[in-house]
């Protein structure tokens, strides 16, 4: 049955991340494995993109393989996740897991040449870490856009000066109330449309 279940993840405009496995969420396993007190995160080789790669591999494994092979598996796997949401079959992190069980030796030999990297190649790698990293989306048109409202209608709706509204949007940046307060709003505008489409269905059944 394993086999057939999904791990989903899925991060919010406003940060907020989610993973699901089987439409369950995903145990942190703190109490076995602490790399990050944030939570899970993906994208990158980080604490927290290795918090989630423990994590999904102990779901399907042991601790001691999953110890083993956190690293690994966040840089052949959690990695590569980019954007808000991603998805991965628990079958295919059980082919993972069995390619690497048969190839123990040779993972730890391969990742000992990748210490003893030549300096040209390190070089090169620190150059690419130098380039200048994209200009960061501004969050509050994000929001805007995703509501389809202006920003006038933000500040309406959190019953706020439309100025402070604005003066997040420079500084791109929103204080942690207000966004407690934004993912309120947007939760309760999704369990309207749930509740629309209920009564919509129970028309169709009483026509029908």
């Amino acid at each position: 049955m394993r086999n057939n279940h999904v791990f989903k993840g899925h991060k919010t405009l406003l940060g907020a991340k989610y993973v699901t496995y089987g439409e369950l969420e995903l145990p942190l396993r703190y109490d076995i494995f602490s790399s990050s007190k944030n939570g899970f995160d993906w994208g990158h080789n980080g604490s927290a993109a290795q918090q989630l790669s423990f994590s999904i591999l102990y779901q399907l494994s042991n601790e001691e393989f999953a110890r083993e092979n956190t690293l690994l598996f966040t840089t052949e796997i959690v990695s590569k996740f980019s954007g808000r949401d991603w998805i991965i079959s628990a079958s295919d992190v059980l082919k993972w897991i069995e390619a690497h069980s048969h190839n123990k030796n040779e993972l730890k030999s391969s990742q000992k040449e990748k210490k003893e990297e030549p300096a040209n190649v390190l070089m090169l790698k620190t150059q690419k870490a130098s380039k200048k990293p994209k200009p960061k989306s501004n969050v509050v048109k994000q929001i805007c856009g995703e509501l389809q409202i202006t920003q006038k209608d933000l500040a309406n709706i959190l019953e706020i000066p439309e100025g402070t509204v604005s003066s997040w949007a420079v500084k791109n940046e929103i204080p942690r109330l207000g966004k407690k307060a934004i993912e309120f709003y947007m939760q309760s505008q999704k369990n309207e449309q749930i509740i629309k489409s209920y009564k919509n269905f129970v028309k169709l059944l009483d026509v029908s």
